[in-house]
């Protein structure tokens, strides 16, 4: 059974502020918020008028951050492209050191719990193991934490999404073995998880891209390799240049990246999805594979790249989100959002333990 009691947090690393929909329908309200890209502070406020998003390097700010000391709840996640596979997964990057700068301002402000968010190679890579024992080495003293390897499609989001998250609760509050502190994360969790649309599902009802609807289009062309790579998959491998490979219909979308808006955006089929055509990645992928020789030039022009608000919805946003900035910034906020379903659940989860434990 959900509680209705409200909370008050401070949001990190914010973004355009995804995860902060889903915090906000746990009813944990940020009073304040932060991030360095300009554009996505603008989407913020945008979406988010009631609380101030400061815009900056955060460590300017650590005064503003520290008048909110013993709030209920810190939340966001530090970049991570410095440890994502789909990156250089670089030490050295500059952008890894703000997961323990993300520790000190836990630290610094001791609220009731805190929530990280990272990519899933932070958690399972041997590489990455110094960070995490680093991480979790400088709360230690007065946080449990529990690290939970989520999947966005099991909560509802029609996206294979792998995330981390770190789940502190202050020794104050309660005082748990991490063991059974994970399990009682689990154990809440469980009760959000929801089968979640196809991405036929999603199209049919933005329709066409183009229309009303479904406007913001990605114009980049999508073009035959010409040396194939096969996987027994017709959506694995490599059949056309570019990273952003085809999604089947009536599945889910890989992770959406934040380096979508050219040929990396994923490819949709509107002559399957519409019921006008049959699949011509299926087909195009048979061909090869019992030898007939690659295709030239520009794919039919049943394939087409996701469009904004495919990828909004896909990313869970609520329809009417308000992104600024050029087309490439609104693809490179969308994907580097936490799906705001996914932190919905998690957020509802840790908002109902510390009810149950506070009061």
């Amino acid at each position: 059974m959900l509680k209705k009691r409200s909370y008050k947090a401070v949001s990190l690393f914010s973004g355009a502020g995804g995860m902060d929909v889903g915090f906000k329908k746990a009813n944990i309200f940020p009073v304040l918020a932060n991030d360095i890209d300009a554009v996505a502070c603008e989407s913020y406020h945008k979406n988010h008028p009631d609380h101030p998003i400061l815009q900056g390097d955060i460590k300017q700010y650590l005064s503003d951050i520290k008048k909110h000391s013993g709030i209920d709840f810190v939340f966001g996640g530090p970049p991570c492209q410095g440890f994502s596979v789909a990156g250089k997964m670089n030490p050295s990057d500059s952008r890894n050191e703000l997961l323990m700068l993300y520790a000190e301002i836990v630290c610094l402000l001791l609220p009731k719990m805190f929530i990280c968010e990272n990519v899933k190679a932070l958690a399972v890579l041997e590489k990455w193991h110094c960070f995490r024992s680093n991480f979790l080495a400088r709360v230690a003293k007065d946080y449990t934490v529990a690290m939970l390897l989520l999947n966005s499609r099991d909560y509802g989001v029609p996206q294979n999404r792998e995330r981390v998250f770190f789940i502190g609760i202050h020794k104050d509050i309660a005082t748990f073995q991490t063991s059974l502190w994970k399990e009682k994360l689990e154990k809440e969790l469980s009760s959000f998880k929801k089968t979640p649309p196809s991405i036929r599902e999603i199209v049919l009802n933005l329709g066409h891209a183009g229309f009303q609807l479904n406007k913001r289009i990605c114009k980049a062309k999508i073009t035959f390799a010409k040396y194939p790579v096969l996987r027994r998959s017709p959506y694995a491998g490599m059949l056309f240049n570019g990273a952003g490979r085809p999604i089947p219909s009536d599945g889910l979308s890989s992770t959406l990246p934040a380096s979508m808006g050219g040929n990396k955006t994923p490819i949709v089929d509107e002559g399957v999805i519409f019921g006008q055509t049959d699949s011509f990645v299926e087909g195009y992928h048979a061909h090869l594979i019992k030898g007939g020789k690659p295709y030239s030039g520009e794919a039919p022009s049943q394939l087409r790249r996701m469009t904004i608000d495919e990828c909004l919805a896909v990313q869970t946003f609520p329809s009417d989100y308000i992104l600024c900035g050029r087309q490439s910034s609104m693809y490179r906020q969308i994907g580097n959002a936490v799906p705001s379903l996914l932190a919905y659940a998690v957020a509802q989860s840790a908002a109902n333990l510390l009810g149950d434990i506070s009061y």
